[in-house]
């Protein structure tokens, strides 16, 4: 039908271990918060926010990379309108993160007062 799919052993792998990866450093945040590490807690969310703008970069240049668009076929429109609805998740996700660590750094979080934190991470 003159659709080539991606293989999934590519890009789809490479973004799934980044998003993986992710979760275990929002993790390790949160338990570093937990225990008053405030100074872990930012390296953390550091690399969590770093996690999740590479893997919107590497959607967009899955994106371009594409040999198809989303008006080629039923398997255009899926792919486009499903991965851009995760990456659309991912983004916020990422923006709630960013603005979780920037109240981490001016104090506004605490080891008991976090549910800010527990919020964007569930996200």
């Amino acid at each position: 039908m003159g659709v080539d799919s991606f293989d999934p052993f590519k890009v789809p792998l490479i973004n799934t271990i980044i998003l993986l990866s992710s979760g275990v450093r929002v993790t390790w945040a949160h338990h570093a918060l937990i225990e008053g590490d405030f100074t872990r807690a930012q390296e953390a969310l550091l690399v969590t926010i770093f996690l999740g703008v590479y893997f919107t970069a590497i959607q967009l240049l899955e994106y371009v990379e594409s040999s198809f668009s989303i008006s080629d076929s039923s398997y255009g429109r899926t792919f486009f309108v499903a991965t851009g609805f995760h990456g659309l998740h991912v983004l916020i996700g990422t923006l709630f993160l960013i603005f979780t660590l920037l109240r981490i750094v001016i104090g506004k979080i605490s080891a008991l007062h976090h549910f800010g934190f527990e919020a964007s991470a569930w996200y």
